[in-house]
């Protein structure tokens, strides 16, 4: 066993370009992530942030935990939501999942 691991931490032929090598293989992989999941999320959530700018009183939107309303009234970070005649929710704006046109 001893010996195994010293063969391992001995340095082979072109043991130099060892490094370079990983460093190659950590540049690809980032780069795949990067591609396949942190810009696919950054666009999605630049525009669910664009639809949430641009809601406007009356409009019908479905909450994250599911509650479907009308949009009553908008404030800074605040919008008031109309679900029944004589019920009114303030949600904050980021509990907006999207905006639904026909129910």
């Amino acid at each position: 066993m001893i010996g195994y691991v010293l063969l391992m931490a001995q340095p082979g032929e072109g043991g130099g370009a060892g490094g370079m090598g990983l460093l190659l293989m950590f540049a690809l992989i980032f780069l795949v992530m990067y591609f396949f999941m942190i810009r696919p999320q950054q666009k999605r959530e630049k525009t669910r942030q664009k639809m949430i700018s641009e809601l406007k009183k009356g409009d019908r939107v479905v909450t994250n935990s599911g509650i479907i309303g009308s949009v009553w009234g908008i404030k800074d970070t605040v919008i008031v939501l109309k679900v029944d005649d004589d019920v009114k929710l303030e949600v904050l704006k980021n509990a907006i999942a999207s905006k639904i046109d026909q129910i």
